[in-house]
C-alpha cells in the first residue's frame, strides 16, 4: 500500500428536510386542522481516530463526502427521517485544517479521538406549528436548513518522541531495527526508506518511547526536493532529534557538513531548534580505519558539546555505544512534559458559517432600476417567514428596520415607490 500523508477533500453536512404542508382530511371532520409533519435533521460530519490505519489512503482517490440529507416531513404530523452522519475515519495524528487558509481545524492527536466538524442542517417545522386564532390553516411550513459544505486539506504527522534525521543512507534504518520492533527495509540505496517508520524502544529499568525514522533529506527538502518538504512535516511533532551522521565519511561527506546541511533545512522549514533537545548519533564508527587523524567522532564533539548538543558515537551494526545513547535519551524525554505535541485549533468552521450567516450587502442594480439586498442572513429570514400572512410580513418589516437595512438602502438614495428586491421577492417602498 502507498504512503498517503497529504489529501484534499470537500465535505458537506445533510440538509435539513422541509417542514409539510397538509390538513387533516377525516370523515365527520369538515375542516381539519393543519397536520404537517417536520422535516428531519441532515446528518452531521464527524472525524474519528481509527487506530487500525496508519496513512491517509482512502481519501487518494475519492474528493467529495457527503452526510445523508433529512427526510421531508409528512401528512399526519409524521416527522421525517434524520439523515446519517457521515464518519470519517483517519489515523492518529491526521491535522484537519481549511484548505482556503491552511489554518488548523482539529488535531486527531492526544485526547481528541473524535471531532465534530459540521452540524447538518436543522428539519423544517410543519405547518402544524403556524396555526394561530386568526390563521387557523396556514399553508406555510418551514424549510429545511441548507447543508454546509468546506474543503479540508488532510495531513497526517507521525506522532513520535524522538524522530531520526538524517542524510539517506547513513544507517538511520539499521539503528532503528536495532533497538526497536521496527522492521524498515534496508538497503545501500539513496531513499530507500519512502515513507516514516515508527517504532518502539523498550528499555529494562528506564521508560520507553516511541522513535521514528524519517526518511532521507538532501538539500533543498525545505523547497520540496526529493519530497523533503512532506517529510519534514513529520519532525514538527517530536520532542528530540537524534541526528545520524557517518562518521566515517564512508561516501565522502564530511559528518559536521552533513549535520549542517540538516539544520539549515529543518530552520528553512521553521522548526525551531532551540526548542527542541538534539543528539547527534556518530554511526560507522567500526568502520573508522584505526589511527585516524584526526578523530572524526572528537571533531564532532568539539563543535556540539559545547553548545549543549551530545554526541555517542555508535555503530548501528555492532550494536556498539547505542545502549548509553538510548538510555540518555529516555532520561532527557522524562524531564519533558508528557504527551504528543498537539497543534491548537485556529479556525472554528460553525464559527465561520456563523459570521457568513449573519452578512448581507445592500445595493443598487442600474440595469434593472431596483435596489438589493442579499446575504445568507436575509436568505435564512425569507425562508422562515410566511410573507403571505400579516403576521408574517410585519416581522419582514420589523427585521428590515431592526437590522438597519432601511437606513442603508436610504444611503443608496432609497426613496418612496422605488423597489427593492430580495432573492424572488420584489417590493414598493412607502413610508410608513
Amino acid at each position: 500500500m502507498a504512503f498517503t500523508d497529504k489529501a484534499r477533500i470537500i465535505v458537506s453536512s445533510g440538509k435539513g428536510g422541509n417542514g409539510h404542508i397538509s390538513f387533516r382530511r377525516e370523515k365527520f371532520v369538515p375542516a381539519g386542522g393543519p397536520d404537517g409533519g417536520d422535516g428531519g435533521n441532515g446528518g452531521d460530519v464527524i472525524f474519528a481516530v481509527d487506530e487500525g490505519l496508519n496513512t491517509l489512503e482512502d481519501f487518494r482517490h475519492a474528493l467529495k463526502f457527503s452526510a445523508e440529507n433529512g427526510e421531508d416531513g409528512g401528512k399526519k404530523k409524521c416527522s421525517g427521517k434524520c439523515g446519517a452522519d457521515l464518519t470519517l475515519k483517519v489515523p492518529e495524528g491526521t491535522v484537519i485544517k481549511d484548505f482556503a487558509t491552511g489554518k488548523v481545524i482539529a488535531d486527531m492527536s492526544g485526547d481528541c479521538k473524535e471531532y465534530l466538524l459540521l452540524k447538518g442542517g436543522h428539519g423544517g417545522n410543519g405547518n402544524q406549528h403556524y396555526a394561530t386564532s386568526t390563521m387557523q390553516a396556514p399553508k406555510y411550513a418551514q424549510p429545511g436548513q441548507p447543508a454546509r459544505t468546506i474543503e479540508l486539506q488532510l495531513e497526517l504527522k507521525v506522532i513520535a518522541d524522538v524522530g531520526l534525521v538524517g542524510f539517506p543512507n547513513v544507517g538511520k534504518s539499521t539503528l532503528l531495527s536495532m533497538v526497536s520492533n521496527a522492521r524498515p527495509k534496508i538497503a545501500n540505496y539513496h531513499f530507500t526508506t519512502l515513507s516514516p517508520i515508527l517504532g518502539v524502544v523498550d528499555l529494562d529499568d528506564a521508560q520507553g518511547f516511541v522513535m521514528a525514522d524519517i526518511p532521507g533529506l538532501i538539500e533543498g527538502a525545505a523547497e520540496g526536493i526529493g519530497l523533503g518538504d512532506e517529510f519534514l512535516a513529520h519532525i514538527e511533532r517530536t520532542k528530540m532529534l537524534v541526528h545520524v551522521v557517518d562518521a566515517s565519511g564512508s561516501e565522502g561527506r564530511d559528518p559536521i557538513e552533513d549535520i549542517e546541511a540538516i539544520n539549515k533545512e529543518l530552520n528553512a522549514y521553521s522548526i525551531d531548534l532551540t526548542k527542541k533537545k538534539q543528539v547527534i548519533a556518530a554511526n560507522k564508527t567500526d568502520i573508522i580505519p584505526s589511527g585516524t587523524d584526526p578523530d572524526p567522532v572528537q571533531r564532532i564533539r568539539d563543535k556540539y558539546e559545547p553548545l549543549g548538543i551530545r554526541v555517542f558515537a555508535i555503530s548501528a551494526a555492532t550494536n556498539s555505544g547505542i545502549r548509553e545513547m538510548l538510555y540518555y535519551i529516555s532520561g532527557e524525554l522524562q524531564k519533558m512534559p508528557r504527551g504528543a505535541n498537539v497543534f491548537a485549533q485556529e479556525y472554528d468552521p460553525e464559527e465561520a458559517i456563523a459570521k457568513i450567516d449573519d452578512s448581507f450587502t445592500v445595493g443598487y442594480d442600474e440595469e434593472k432600476g431596483e435596489y438589493v439586498v442579499e446575504g445568507a442572513r436575509i436568505e435564512r429570514m425569507l425562508n422562515n417567514t410566511n410573507l403571505s400572512s400579516e403576521k408574517g410580513f410585519r416581522f419582514f418589516q420589523k427585521f428590515m428596520e431592526d437590522n438597519g437595512i432601511i437606513s442603508m438602502l436610504k444611503e443608496e438614495g432609497l426613496r418612496e415607490g422605488d423597489t427593492v428586491r430580495l432573492y424572488g421577492h420584489s417590493f414598493e417602498y412607502y413610508e410608513s
